[in-house]
Formats: C-alpha cells, sequence, structure tokens
C-alpha cells in the first residue's frame, strides 16, 4: 500500500475517498480512529493509501480533480 493523501480536513478526505472509488480504486483510510485519541481537534492528518498497482491511476484520478497537491 501507499500512501497518496494526507489532509487532517475530514471533509476532504471524505470527497477523496469518494473521488477514488468512483473511478474504480481500491483505498483504504489510515488513522481514522486517531481523534478518539486527540480528543477531535484535527492536529493529525488521515492518510488515504491505495494498492502499489493502483498508484499511478489514483495520481492520475487526484491530478484530474485539481487535487495533485495532495
Amino acid at each position: 500500500m501507499r500512501v497518496v493523501v494526507s489532509s487532517t480536513d475530514p471533509v476532504r478526505i471524505s470527497f477523496l475517498l469518494a473521488l477514488l472509488r468512483d473511478a474504480g480504486i481500491g483505498c483504504v483510510l489510515l488513522d481514522a480512529h486517531i481523534s478518539a485519541l486527540e480528543g477531535g481537534i484535527g492536529a493529525f492528518p488521515r492518510r488515504i493509501a491505495v494498492a502499489e498497482e493502483d498508484l499511478a491511476q489514483a495520481r492520475r484520478v487526484l491530478r484530474e480533480a485539481g487535487e495533485d497537491h495532495a
């Protein structure tokens, strides 16, 4: 698995997960439950990871959506 996005913005993370899944790319959200430890202050980024073989396609989808800075 390779991380393609890291963000503290839960709305952005949800959008990017939907974007990748709609493109048929399997992805997982890492650190989803860290907010229980941090008290919900958003200090720790959540990460989206994809399989190595989907990495190029995932980056292309993100780039086309204007999320290449992800």
